[in-house]
């Protein structure tokens, strides 16, 4: 934990430098974080792929790989032969069953169609734009667990603020580490209160931090600075 950040002052600059870069984690690897809903689907499957368990660069990769292969949104991977997504899949580096990976990518999508059209806005209008009742909808699709639900709305508050604050585990354990907060309310003081989008910024950059090891990083161009 940094040993400099004790006041309410350092956890602001601290929590400011963090967030500096107006990225939140998606973003910073390269995916647009827009209310669209070819944005809106890639980060929903960039999230089933966080939550399986390995390598993130791997996630990242097969993330990156699926709009690559043509199939940036739900129709277009609905449309999409069982073979080619396992081989899309394997080629960016998943490893483990990816069969059934691959089927759970495939549900998904022709879920979604089937449900919103292939739009998650459609969810978002079904459930009244109340939180629990979005995080209910999403847990119905196929692939969705609780922890897909929390990556992907950890994106998705900048743009749907009414789910905020939203903080995944990794986000959790760097503030906590860092000694910022330890719930998603006290980061949410810190990064502005109501401002959702600023709020992701942080978390983001937290789940980053934890998900790269990169707190003897941190520390080292915190100490000192004004």
């Amino acid at each position: 934990m940094l040993t400099t950040v004790s006041t309410i002052e350092d956890k602001k600059r601290l929590a400011r430098r963090l967030a500096g870069s107006g990225r939140g984690f998606a973003e910073q690897y390269g995916f647009r974080v827009t209310n669209n809903p070819a944005s809106l689907f890639q980060l929903l499957c960039l999230a089933v792929l966080l939550a399986r368990r390995g390598d993130f660069q791997r996630a990242l990769d097969s993330a990156h790989a699926l709009p690559d292969a043509g199939w940036d949104s739900a129709a277009r991977l609905a449309r999409s032969l069982h073979a080619e997504r396992v081989r899309v899949l394997r080629d960016s580096g998943q490893r483990g069953d990816v069969d059934a990976l691959a089927d759970r990518l495939g549900d998904l999508a022709r879920s979604v169609v089937e449900r919103y059209r292939g739009d998650l806005r459609r969810l978002r209008s079904a459930a009244g734009r109340d939180p629990a009742r979005e995080r209910a909808l999403l847990a119905e699709l196929p692939g969705v667990d609780g922890q897909v639900v929390e990556l992907f709305l950890r994106e998705v508050q900048a743009l749907w603020a009414e789910v905020a604050p939203v903080a995944d585990r990794r986000a959790l354990a760097a503030a906590r580490r860092l000694g910022l907060g330890r719930s998603a309310e006290e980061l949410a003081g810190l990064a502005g209160g109501g401002e959702s989008e600023r709020l992701a910024w942080l978390v983001g950059a937290l789940a980053r931090v934890d998900l790269e090891r990169r707190y003897a990083e941190l520390d080292e161009t915190f100490v000192g600075t004004p």
